[in-house]
């Protein structure tokens, strides 16, 4: 299994920690920290899974939008997005609980022609105004004649955004973009003329499932 490069130090760490205890646990024949070693052992299990970063393939094309995150679809709504887009956007707003894939992947070719982080509040990700008010990082692809943004954003437990983009970068659709640890939301921002192909509460994979279709242009 590949794991994302942000988890190296914590996977370790956490092994470290269990080997360790283990060690002691030997040394003293002790049920406590035999107990405690198991414990800590599941916990540093749980780490290499959170971290996990698996290959991903699917539906290709310049008119199809794939999902950025693994999660959820919470909403899906009509918005002004001045930033990169400059005017109406229809938004999709992908919620990742602890549990899920963390890393991101851009949902379309193109070149990355716009960055902006925010720093803000670490509200419930999945509330709305979390859009608005949470620590956030842009990132804002033109392919042909689209402009699509997708937009990170910190959650209640999450601490730490990381964008691998640059301005300039080639975005390759499917490929990863960075990736919020513990717990979070991606929105992707597209034309409102676009053709969706994914509904409310769907579970999405990154990468794979097609969330919609760009408009003819």
């Amino acid at each position: 299994m590949n794991f994302a490069r942000e988890g190296y130090v914590f996977i370790g760490i956490a092994a470290a920690a269990a080997a360790s205890t283990f060690v002691v646990a030997l040394a003293r024949r002790s049920w406590a920290l035999w107990l405690l070693a198991i414990v800590i052992t599941i916990i540093a299990l749980w780490v290499a899974y959170f971290f996990r970063d698996p290959e991903r393939t699917g539906e290709r094309g310049a008119r199809v939008v794939v999902a950025p995150a693994d999660g959820k679809l919470i909403l899906i709504t009509e918005v002004d997005e001045p930033g990169f887009i400059g005017g109406k956007a229809l938004r999709l707003s992908i919620f990742m609980n602890v549990f899920n894939v963390h890393v991101n992947r851009y949902p379309i070719d193109g070149t990355v022609k716009y960055l902006h982080y925010n720093k803000g509040k670490f509200l419930n990700a999945a509330a709305e105004k979390s859009s608005l008010e949470n620590e956030q990082s842009s990132v804002g692809i033109e392919s042909g004649p689209y402009r699509i943004l997708v937009r990170q954003i910190a959650g209640l437990i999450a601490r730490r955004i990381v964008t691998y983009s640059r301005v300039g970068d080639t975005a390759k659709q499917g490929e990863r973009m960075g990736m919020i640890r513990f717990g979070s939301r991606v929105d992707v921002f597209i034309p409102t003329d676009s053709k969706l192909r994914a509904n409310l509460g769907l579970m999405t994979t990154a990468g794979t499932t097609v969330l919609a279709e760009l408009p003819q242009r």
